[in-house]
């Protein structure tokens, strides 16, 4: 084991030990029908306080507002809109997390003024992005999924060969 295996290996152990409540808070805005997929890999390392999970369900405006004095950092998950009236809901932020590419659902001039910090996911999913887009672009030009339905489907038995597209 490296030393800087070794050092992240302590610091998960130390986590490991630490107590609920004494966990770094996050509050979590979100749309109501996204699926959080990454929610159980946050909750070992950070408390999580999520509008759509309290019971009875709560409106955002009065969680945000009973929870104010002890968020420090917001977690934004998809698009979804920061505008400078929920950012009035809380003074003590510090941080927002954007889990998307993009930052056109933050009003960045409020958080400018009020000194929050703002960070995204940036490039992370560029590469990825443009490989599916080129990988889609041959699929459609050489119509390889239309010869893969047509041979699913038991057409090349009766018709014959399918002709892919041209190069």
């Amino acid at each position: 084991m490296n030393r800087k295996n070794f050092g992240f290996r302590a610091l998960e152990l130390q986590m490991a030990t630490v107590k609920e409540e004494e966990l770094p808070l996050v509050l979590v805005h979100r749309p109501p029908n996204f699926h959080f997929p990454f929610k159980h890999l946050l909750q070992t390392h950070f408390r999580l306080l999520d509008p759509l999970d309290s019971d009875p369900p709560e409106s955002t405006h009065s969680f945000f507002s009973r929870h104010a004095a002890s968020v420090r950092v917001l977690l934004c998950v998809d698009p979804t809109p920061i505008t400078r009236d929920l950012l009035s809901l809380l003074p003590f932020l510090q941080l927002i997390v954007g889990s998307s590419t993009g930052v056109d659902h933050i009003d960045l001039q409020e958080c400018r003024r009020r000194i929050i910090a703002v960070t995204n996911a940036g490039k992370a999913f560029s590469p990825d992005v443009a490989d599916l887009a080129v990988g889609l672009l041959i699929d459609v030009l050489r119509r390889v999924s239309a010869g893969f339905q047509y041979v699913r489907a038991g057409l090349w038995a009766q018709n014959g060969e399918f002709l892919l597209g041209f190069k």
